[in-house]
């Protein structure tokens, strides 16, 4: 197991070369988690065994939030997708007024205190989801379309609602000292585009997202957008980049940009984090995912700015022998 070492991961966040390969990933899944901490997960346990299992698979970090913040929803099915348009609570104003909206003030963020860290680790704080996300939730996709046009007042009602609770999080999480950096996560598009329009993303989206990053900053420390969909055929991770302010992004896709690509364009105006696509790790061999693993790492080893890991996360369909052999080309 090798030392844990945060301030590599900051060396990366401020498009520096580290001292050392370094690795990044949003979440793992639970039987990855209990074959690193050794134990068995249980809801008593849940922030402490990720805490463990980070360390033990070669993180710097842990990903952890408060609990009691997510924004409630109406019944849903879920199977191997999820519809955007179940559980939606808010179609009109009268529904605006009656959502039970989450109370930050109530909420317990205790494990962001009392998690036992190995030395040298930090916590990477994120969010119950991010603005937009919580916006379709709410609303519902198809619902949130029309009322862009039907109501647009409602729209922005329930999204700086959002907006100003999820400020108010990441304020709570940056009060505690084993916070490193913290990750606004808001799955923003599809393969070929964003779910809004560029221009309703820049007016109901981006400002909120100002406003957390600069909150983050205040604080002194490095924001990371984990977001998934086409940010960049449509001009959104300029947004991202110069408006934004953003350290870091992660969660890409081969069949949106390569990130070997998605490197070499942006790399000098921001860290680029994970990126070997889920697709490819789950169904290449594990020596083709090693050697790719090793020429990413290989091509930013002189330019910084780069940690390793996967597209977007390590669900339990990813083989784990696949998994392994992307991190081997790090911890060895």
């Amino acid at each position: 197991m090798r030392q844990p070492d945060f301030d590599q991961l900051l060396k990366v966040l401020a498009r520096e070369v580290p001292d050392r390969p370094t690795l990044f990933e949003f979440f793992l899944n639970g039987p990855l988690y209990e074959h690193y901490c050794g134990y068995k997960l249980t809801a008593g346990n849940a922030a402490q065994s990720l805490a463990d299992a980070f360390a033990a698979a070669g993180y710097d970090y842990c990903t952890l939030t408060g609990y009691g913040i997510d924004f409630p929803r109406g019944e849903f099915h879920r199977e191997k997708s999820i519809s955007l348009n179940e559980g939606a609570m808010i179609g009109s104003w009268e529904d605006f007024d009656r959502y039970p909206w989450p109370d930050v003030a109530v909420a317990n963020y205790s494990p962001l205190a009392t998690t036992k860290l190995r030395d040298g680790m930090k916590i990477i704080a994120h969010g119950p989801c991010g603005v937009l996300e919580n916006l379709i939730r709410l609303v519902g996709y198809d619902r949130l379309c029309l009322l862009l046009a039907d109501d647009p007042s409602l729209v922005k009602a329930v999204t700086d609602r959002i907006g100003a609770i999820l400020l108010l999080h990441y304020e709570r999480c940056l009060e505690f000292p084993q916070v490193g950096a913290c990750i606004s996560n808001d799955d923003w598009g599809f393969q070929q585009q964003p779910m809004l329009s560029p221009n309703d993303m820049r007016a109901y989206i981006i400002p909120w997202h100002v406003k957390i990053v600069n909150t983050i900053h205040a604080a002194g420390l490095p924001a990371i957008l984990h977001s998934c969909g086409n940010a960049f055929t449509c001009g959104l991770i300029d947004d991202v980049i110069d408006i934004c302010h953003f350290d870091a992004r992660h969660s890409f896709e081969d069949k949106i940009l390569p990130v070997e690509e998605a490197y070499e364009r942006y790399h000098q105006r921001i860290a680029t984090l994970g990126g070997i696509d889920l697709d490819f790790l789950c169904r290449s061999s594990p020596a083709k995912i090693r050697q790719r693993s090793l020429a990413m790492l290989e091509r930013a080893a002189a330019r910084g700015g780069y940690a390793l890991g996967s597209g977007n996360s390590i669900p339990e369909y990813v083989p784990m022998e696949n998994y392994f052999a992307m991190v081997g080309a790090v911890t060895g």
